[in-house]
């Protein structure tokens, strides 16, 4: 089964791969494939997608990874 868990976006032309779970209040860009879990709180774009961005709770901004 796939999990998304609450708070995520998928933007247009996602595609999540069975077996799969999207961490809590992360973001997936157009047209990526999700074939890997993604832990929370991470921007993650491309084929296969991959989190360029995690959030940083002690300075509340979106960090490189």
């Amino acid at each position: 089964p796939v999990v998304i868990e609450d708070n995520v976006w998928l933007g247009e032309f996602v595609s999540v791969l069975p077996g799969v779970t999207i961490g809590q209040g992360s973001i997936v860009g157009a047209n990526s494939v999700v074939s890997k879990d993604l832990p929370p709180y991470v921007i993650a774009v491309g084929s296969p997608a991959k989190p360029i961005k995690k959030f940083n709770f002690a300075t509340k901004n979106w960090e490189k990874i």
